[in-house]
């Protein structure tokens, strides 16, 4: 055989220099596509509380520009809020019926009400319910507390300028299978400027749909992130984001 003949193939040096450029382009490439899919993720959240704050228009305007309440009735075993039917029993366990929130008639169908920066299959998220119910926080001031009755929206002095639905979550201590010692995220469904339930998981804001529809990201009360799960960014909006003195019942 001719010794100048051309050998096929690679050395293990060249390989190794292969391996290497490969490496290289993976590492420049990963942050960038990371940042792509949070982006998406955002673009998403937006687009879910966009929909959402036009269905909360058409519900005000069909009920005289009253806020829905955050809770209704007891019923076939369950209890009635603003998202939906939420059955009574264990964590995890239990059914929901989203249609029968009091924003469901103006949406036409489901797929807005989760977002995809809320992490339900990590093995620290706790259902509420037998499947991922519901996402967003009802500002509890606009419903006049858990007992109600809402304020009139065109009383609002400031519609842009108040939070009407926000990125929420809670870290859970208390029920199975969260414990002092393990504690998980769940799900939670208003927000308010004293309890810690606004979840800032769009790097670490929070998105939320204002009274007048318009979608903005907010951040963090300082000293507000729960301890418990820091890395989670749960705390709370601030206040002038939420209270509207001027807002007549």
């Amino acid at each position: 055989m001719n010794s100048t003949a051309q050998r096929s193939g690679f050395t293990l040096v060249e390989l190794l220099v292969v391996l290497a450029i490969l490496a290289i382009a993976a590492s420049l490439l990963l942050p960038a596509l990371s940042a792509a899919k949070r982006r998406a993720r955002d673009t998403v959240c937006s687009g879910n509380l966009r929909q959402l704050g036009l269905a909360g228009q058409m519900y005000w305007g069909d009920n005289d520009h009253r806020a829905f309440d955050y809770r209704g009735e007891t019923e076939e075993g369950g209890d009635l809020f603003w998202f939906g039917w939420l059955e009574r029993g264990g964590e995890g366990a239990r059914r929901f019926n989203l249609a029968k929130g009091a924003l469901h008639p103006h949406l036409g169908g489901s797929g807005v009400e989760t977002c995809p920066g809320l992490a339900y299959v990590d093995p620290r998220f706790k259902l509420k319910a037998t499947g991922a119910a519901f996402g967003y926080g009802y500002n509890l001031h606009l419903a006049g507390g858990l007992a109600g009755p809402g304020v009139r929206i065109d009383r609002l002095a400031k519609p842009g300028g108040t939070v009407f639905l926000a990125d929420a979550a809670q870290v859970n201590t208390f029920q199975f299978p969260a414990t002092k010692e393990k504690p998980m995220l769940e799900e939670f469904y208003y927000v308010n400027d004293r309890e810690r339930t606004a979840h800032f998981r769009h790097a670490q804001k929070a998105a939320a749909v204002f009274c007048d529809g318009h979608v903005a990201h907010a951040e963090f009360v300082a000293g507000s992130i729960d301890e418990r799960m820091p890395a989670q960014w749960v705390g709370r909006l601030p206040g002038d984001l939420l209270r509207d003195t001027t807002a007549e019942p």
